[in-house]
């Protein structure tokens, strides 16, 4: 047809198109040949176009068959009965019109065409009903289509009906009314789902309504709506939330990405081949090429996984990446709208309906343009929720195969570090990467539109607006630059992580702190990184306040450069509303990408680095599967190396060399040597942990491993223990009866489903190895690799434990045995028996072939017989010896003695006060459950650590009030004030724009514009200055805020009780110090200074639309309420979901820690799936409430955009109708600030919602304000004596104590004098109260009665830091290692000098060691001291006591990590250095107290026995029945 081919019909002349009819008229309508032709073609077209593409679509994704529903009959029904309409009209027609249907087919085809249309339509409903398919947007789209090609002609018919009369042609009205309605019917019911396909029944508890909603459902986010409902009316829990979509889970999304990335990593591997066989054999690369080519693989790693993440998400994201390409086009469409709109109020001869339909078009391309964006965000946000769901995965699959070169040059914390900081960058940058090269296409686009305006209106002056703009993002860009470089190297790099890994020490460390009265030293340390931080942030805000105000200028200078340069260029060139508004209209949009642009690139580069550094460590070498060959069990030997040398890391030096071991099955091989001679090596070596070098090792069987240090997961005893194995009743019983575990259990509240704390922190070191060992034992393994797990134990439980488990009786005794042991009583009933020094084996046979070799091994088993001598010895003897040793006593002057109290504890557990069996604060609180109340055990009574908790509701007014009152009402007030001010100065230079526009025309100039242009700029230069002002101004308030909040919280945790560490995981308090602190630092100022700028923007907007139009307040007053409604019902379902999502990110890192931590045990039992499968379920339940989260927002947004676009329509609709009345320059600054309106509400919203989220981080750091508090550091006006004390007395009288209220005393009735410089030995079984007496006399706990006096003074009226300060003192509980030097480890504070130092060291048998390090005192100690070996680090902590002056000394010797020959030079330096001090020992060794003055008995809380060791054994009581025990008597 062509444009204006002239057909007949009654007679009657018509064309396919007439602009006269169609828009030069009043009434405006389309020709009848266009709406009989083109109107009814156009769904045709679209239908049968695509419907053989998305055939093929259903044909690949089958979902299964869905039943014949009640939706799907109606549909059928109506297509039929819209298809039997076309047929109708057809047989009309040919019966009406038959003389005219050989000139006019297309009016008889027309109806056919529909028909037929109609049933591909059906057809497709069946097709996608076979396939599975819910709800289409393919046929909904094609009813949209067909009804908005409908409204044409039936608004003709309308007319046509009300000019002729409804009788004129009844039957065509109602055929044509009824085919419409069940057009609409159609449409109507394509916004509903089907139901789910056969066999596809959904069993998930709470399934994610998104699978059942409707095309038009997910676009608009309504099947949202239900949870935000739920979430208003009462508080949401983690149970109200949706179980994650199947193609969210972490299951489906690692499966499928570990694939394509172990291919990648292939690739990886043969380039680097590839460059290594390039290099000649022998011959070494230069430093720097080894350098360079690290690089490279970093670099090539980082694009591999990129390329990875692409394959896998990016279909998905293009779809999101389409939808914001129309969003753009739609963006771009709304300016020429306005344009045309401001051309319609000028002419005064253009009909009324042209301005309606402007109105309304702007207000359809406002709602298309939010749908498209919000359903690109939506995209971008699920892309990331994946990426972050990928990258964890493989990271922590990497975590547990990683092997140990690799593993050390990344701490736990780094590791943690990747799966929080860096999958969050790599989440921003799928949210802003289309930005990187989309930005600077929308600012070509829109300098390109402004040069159009500027051509037909402005002229050259546009190039003015592009240099401002030219001049701007230069500007911003180096504020960015200058600003990023500030905060990353300043604050985050140097003082941010310096104050984190500072509190992180202090809270690994708190013990040393509590007992050394270090807390106000470390406290001031903390300020002073947390000032420097601060001072750094100041400086950045400010930076940043000259960024804001601008960035919010520059519509402002832009505007001004271009208006400027156009009047001043010509007296004839005036300013009208058209050039003004679609000008300011462009500028806006620009803003946009102008502040996208930057961030993005930024986002982009902190990702690229993110992405180097997970794939360097994706990429890390792993455990070698060749390292040890694994086979059956069977007869022969069990574990076998041939010839083998190993190391830790393939470059660094042999820690194992010339290795030969063959062990038999069911054999018992002792493996011993001095501290670091390799004997953890050599169990490492057979585990596969070591780069094997050389050799051979064979493993047969399944493998059972206690380390050294005990790894105990967060979890219940029973869990610990049968790790992840069906519980049998009867080998478990058996396996705590011969651990030793039994009489621990008694005295656990719930027995063994109390909950071990994080990292075992409430058992003592005895009962974490015992635990360790139960684990092994119960696994019922072939080969046990046991690394001293006798070591943390009282002497009669080690040999106890050793008699039933370990040796030639034990529970193992058939099994193979391989055990490291100091215990020289065990040797004689071992096998075989392994000497190692310095990483050989110098020595191997039996005990008997040993000795009688006359080699090292005999030299030191004879130089230590007196222990051994001491079994044989008869009681009389044993007696007289102790008499003699306690007669003998020198007098050797202890070096620079001057002051009183010392508790050294030689060892190393995580338990508060023991490493050995004594019991510690946690087991001693806890009540006795007997036989018959263990079933009613309530299900939270062994529960231990405190989980973090997602309070309920709206945040608490208080909160605010806490918070603003930190920053005071003298500054707030100024603030809010200065907010109104610039808000004015903005209003002020828009309405002054708005009457310059309308200013008359006066012989083609106007008149005064150097004054208007002159009020225009300074009006606009006020405007920048006070948002620089509230800028600043917000940021300092943030400052003070959040420094006396931080200090707050500093102290309450630093004066928080033991107990409080004890049941509050160190993870949720650093938690406290970094995440919400750095909310309070930046996110609660950032998120005010939003809200302030928008709320007072949209009362900007609102006093503009309503001067312009006084009757929109009609309209605004509804939307407003509407407003308040939506955004009341988002605040309390979004801060709910964001505590909800915070409480369940925490169980993540925890899980990393704990993995990384025990990586090799789980390696060790084969327990990688079982904990792979639980890191999947704590991450698939971060999602569940992060999905929700995200999607809120963007409900929140479409839905507050609609209220936004219907402000636009009122401003254009009202405009209209006043267009009589009103001047174009008032009406172009109504609209074009109403255009703002849907993005400043959804800010404001946002921004409140933000700061609402935020604030939960003043809530949640508040928390720790009202817990319970230790005793003042120190009291006012005490009268303590300068020196005290000066002799050293000790005297309890009635003493008691408890450890919580309500709970039986620990300690009852203890009265006991201790004199000056006596030695006195308490011992005692495990729960007899042993180190409780050592905690009342710190006040670690407080006395429940009675009273303890020092040298006459009552020790409760006194500060605690002057009772545990250099006049009273302690040695670290545990061997807790600062990193940093190891003279600073040694002296914190350079309070002594180096020969001091060294000669601690010296005493400590530890100067040869330091003396051959390279840095000597300056050796660098890693993250707990990770790079010295236990026994070392057991031996710094001793130096660290030795410097400290002290008068009393209490003592637990449990020397347990250290060689015999080690422990036996400890005991010599204690007694000689301590000779002048009075001394208390916790005894675990009962021989190193035969020589005491006196030895207390502790039993159940009492003393049951008090004399001297010979008096006591002489009476055969308690002390006698333990000695006997310990094979002393």
């Amino acid at each position: 047809l062509q444009r204006r081919q002239t057909v007949a019909i009654d007679g009657k002349p018509l064309t396919i198109h007439d602009w006269n009819r169609t828009w030069y008229t009043a009434n405006p309508d389309l020709t009848q040949c266009f709406q009989n032709t083109v109107l009814v073609w156009v769904p045709c077209i679209y239908l049968w176009l695509l419907a053989p593409f998305y055939c093929l679509h259903l044909y690949c994704h089958d979902r299964g068959r869905i039943r014949m529903s009640c939706l799907c009959t109606a549909k059928m029904v109506l297509g039929f009965l819209l298809a039997s309409f076309g047929f109708v009209e057809f047989f009309y027609i040919l019966l009406e019109r038959s003389q005219e249907i050989q000139q006019h087919m297309v009016f008889l085809l027309s109806p056919i065409i529909r028909s037929m249309t109609v049933i591909l339509a059906l057809c497709i409903i069946q097709l996608e009903r076979v396939r599975g398919c819910r709800s289409s947007v393919f046929l909904f789209l094609f009813w949209v289509l067909a009804v908005v090609c409908s409204l044409v002609p039936l608004r003709a018919k309308i007319q046509l009906a009300m000019d002729e009369g409804i009788a004129s042609d009844i039957v065509r009205y109602l055929a044509f009314f009824s085919y419409f309605t069940i057009q609409l019917a159609q449409l109507f019911l394509c916004c509903f789902a089907d139901q789910p396909p056969e066999g596809k029944t959904i069993l998930e508890k709470n399934p994610c309504p998104v699978k059942d909603a409707s095309f038009l459902s997910k676009i608009l986010f309504w099947w949202f709506t239900g949870l935000v409902v739920k979430g208003y009316r009462t508080p949401l829990a983690a149970e109200d939330l949706w179980t994650l979509r199947e193609e969210d889970t972490s299951n489906k999304i690692i499966s499928e990405l570990q694939q394509d990335w172990t291919a990648e990593c292939a690739k990886i591997q043969k380039q680097e081949k590839a460059l290594a066989s390039g290099v000649a054999l022998g011959s070494r690369l230069p430093d720097q090429a080894q350098l360079l080519r690290k690089l490279q693989k970093e670099q090539s790693s980082g694009f591999f996984l990129l390329r990875t993440l692409a394959r896998k998400f990016g279909p998905y994201f293009l779809t999101g990446t389409l939808c914001i390409i129309f969003h753009d086009a739609f963006m771009f469409a709304i300016p020429q709208v306005l344009s045309l709109l401001l051309g319609f109020m000028r002419d005064e001869d253009a009909p009324l309906w042209k301005g309606y339909f402007y109105a309304t078009l702007m207000f359809l391309l406002s709602c298309l343009q939010s749908l498209f964006n919000h359903q690109y965000m939506y995209t971008c946000f699920t892309v990331g929720m994946r990426v972050k769901t990928a990258v964890m995965g493989l990271v922590y699959r990497k975590s547990l195969v990683i092997n140990s070169a690799a593993r050390r040059t990344c701490t736990v914390g780094e590791i943690v570090n990747l799966v929080s900081a860096d999958t969050q960058k790599l989440m921003d940058f799928v949210v802003y990467f289309n930005a990187v090269w989309l930005a600077p296409i929308e600012i070509a686009l829109c300098l390109f539109f402004l040069w159009q305006v500027c051509l037909n209106h402005l002229g050259p002056s546009a190039l003015a607006g592009i240099a401002t703009v030219i001049l701007i993002f230069p500007l911003n860009g180096f504020i960015a630059k200058k600003r990023s470089k500030l905060q990353v190297k300043a604050i985050q790099m140097k003082f941010m992580d310096g104050r984190i890994r500072l509190m992180n020490e202090i809270l690994n460390g708190i013990k040393i702190l509590k007992f050394y009265a270090w807390e106000k030293a470390f406290l001031e340390q903390v300020l002073g990184h947390r000032e420097k931080e601060l001072k750094a942030l100041k400086k950045s805000q400010i930076l940043y306040s000259i960024s804001i105000a601008s960035f919010n200028s520059s519509s402002f200078l832009i505007a001004f450069a271009m208006f400027g340069v156009y009047v001043t260029l010509d007296d004839r060139n005036v300013l009208d509303a058209q050039k003004v508004f679609v000008s300011m209209a462009l500028i806006n949009i620009l803003k946009t990408p102008l502040s996208q642009l930057p961030f993005a690139i930024s986002t982009t580069m902190q990702a690229m680095v993110s992405l180097r550094r997970l794939g360097k460590y994706l990429c890390s070498e792993e455990l070698r599967v060749d390292n040890v060959s694994k086979a059956p069990l069977s007869s022969g030997k069990n574990v076998a190396i041939e010839n083998g040398t190993f190391s830790w890391s393939a470059e660094g030096p042999p820690c194992l060399k010339r290795i030969n071991i063959h062990v038999p099955r069911g054999s018992l091989v002792a493996v011993v040597g001095h501290v670091g001679s390799g004997k953890s090596s050599l169990l490492s070596a057979m585990l596969g942990e070591t780069e094997k070098r050389t050799g051979r090792v064979s493993v047969k069987g399944s493998v059972a491993y206690v380390p050294q240090q005990a790894w105990i997961q967060n979890a219940t005893v029973q869990d610990n223990i049968i790790f992840g194995r069906e519980k049998m009743k009867t080998w478990y019983h058996r396996v705590l009866e011969a651990c030793a575990l039994l009489p621990d259990l008694d005295i656990l509240p719930a027995g063994d489903a109390t909950e071990i704390g994080e990292k075992g922190l409430n058992l003592s070191g005895g009962q974490k190895q015992r635990v360790s060992l139960a684990r092994a034992v119960y696994r019922k393994a072939d080969v046990y690799l046991l690394d001293d797990p006798l070591s943390a134990v009282d002497a009669h439980v080690g040999q106890h434990i050793f008699d039933k488990v370990i040796g030639p009786k034990g529970v193992l005794r058939d099994k193979t045995r391989i055990l490291v042991t100091h215990g020289m009583s065990f040797l004689p009933q071992a096998d075989h028996i392994l000497v190692l020094v310095d990483g050989e084996i110098t020595e191997s046979g039996s005990y008997q072939e040993l000795l009688s070799r006359h080699g090292a091994f005999a030299d030191f088993i004879h130089t230590f017989a007196s222990t051994e001598r001491k079994e044989n010895l008869s009681q009389e003897q044993l007696i007289g010896c102790v008499n003699k040793h306690v007669n003998c006593k020198t007098d050797i002057e202890m070096f620079g003695i001057q002051s009183i109290f010392f508790f050294i504890k030689l060892t190393c557990g995580l338990s508060i006060f023991s490493r050995g069996d004594t019991t510690n604060t946690n087991l001693q609180n806890m009540e006795p459950v007997s036989e018959t109340d263990q079933e009613q055990v309530p299900e939270d009574l062994g529960k231990l650590t405190e989980a973090d908790k997602a309070r309920t509701g709206r945040v608490r007014l208080e909160m605010y009030q806490k918070y603003f009152k930190t920053i005071g009402l003298a500054i707030i007030i100024p603030i809010v004030f200065l907010y109104a001010f610039q808000q004015g100065a903005s209003l002020a230079y828009n309405y002054w724009l708005s009457m310059w526009a309308d200013d008359p025309v006066v012989n083609g100039t106007q008149i005064d514009t150097d004054l208007k242009l002159t009020v225009f700029g300074a009006l606009g230069f006020v405007q920048g200055i006070a948002i620089f002002g509230t800028t600043v101004a917000i940021s300092i308030c943030g400052i003070i805020a959040s420094r006396h909040l931080h200090m707050e919280l500093l102290i309450n945790v630093l004066r928080s009780p033991m107990s409080f560490f004890e049941c509050t995981p160190s993870g949720n308090l650093l938690n406290r110090f970094a995440k919400e602190i750095d909310a309070i630092d930046c996110m609660v100022p950032d998120g005010l200074k939003m809200m302030l700028s928008y709320v007072f923007k949209l009362m900007e907007v609102c006093i503009i639309v309503l001067m312009a139009t006084p009757f929109a307040a009609v309209i605004i007053l509804p939307l407003a309420f509407l407003y308040a409604f939506v955004q009341s019902f988002y605040v309390a379902t979004s801060c709910q979901l964001r505590r909800l999502e915070a409480v369940s990110r925490s169980p993540i890192y925890t899980h990393f820690n704990e993995t990384v931590q025990g990586a090799s045990v789980i390696r060790a039992f084969g327990e990688q799936p079982r904990f792979i499968l639980q890191a999947n379920q704590r991450v698939d339940f971060n999602q569940t409430s992060y999905f929700p989260r995200f999607v809120a927002t963007r409900w929140l947004a479409v839905n507050l955009e609609f209220v936004g676009n219907g402000v636009v329509l009122a401003a254009a609709i009202l405009s209209v109708m006043g267009k009589n009345t009103l001047s174009p320059g008032i009406v172009g600054l109504a609209v074009s600030h109403s255009l703002q309106v849907t993005g400043i509400l959804s800010w404001i919203v946002r921004s409140w919602t933000d700061v609402e989220n935020n604030i939960v981080s003043v809530e949640r750091v508040n928390e720790y304000a009202d817990t319970a508090k230790e005793a003042s550091w120190s009291v006012e006006g005490s009268s303590l004596p300068l020196a005290w004390p000066q002799r050293g007395t000790l005297e309890f009288q009635d003493y008691g104590l408890q450890y919580r209220k309500g709970l039986e005393l620990a300690l009852k009735g203890i009265t006991l004098n201790i004199h000056e410089r006596e030695r006195v030995g308490i011992v005692g079984r495990t729960g007899a109260g042993k180190s409780s007496l050592a905690l009342g006399i710190f006040r670690i706990l407080e006395a429940a009665k009675g009273k303890i006096f020092i040298d006459g003074v009552n020790i409760a009226d006194i500060g605690l830091h002057d009772l545990r300060s250099p006049l009273l003192n302690c040695n670290n509980p545990d061997p807790v290692l600062f990193s940093g030097s190891l003279r600073m480890n040694l002296d914190p504070f350079d309070t002594y000098t180096d020969e001091e130092v060294w000669r601690s060291l010296e005493l400590a048998h530890l100067k040869n060691f330091v003396s051959n390090l390279p840095d000597k005192l300056n050796h660098e100690c890693s993250e707990g001291g990770e790079n010295l070996s236990l026994g070392q680090r057991q031996l710094v902590c001793l130096a660290r006591a030795l410097l400290r002056k002290t008068k009393i000394l209490v003592l637990d010797e449990a020397t347990a990590a250290v060689d015999l020959e080690t422990d036996t030079l400890i005991q010599s330096t204690i007694r000689t250095q301590f000779e002048d001090c009075t001394v208390l020992t916790i005894a675990h060794r009962l021989n190193t107290i035969m020589d005491y003055t006196r030895v207390i008995v502790m039993d159940r809380g009492h003393i049951s026995e008090m004399d001297s060791p010979a008096n006591l054994i002489a009476q055969r009581g308690q002390f006698y029945r333990m000695c006997r025990e310990a094979g002393l008597v």
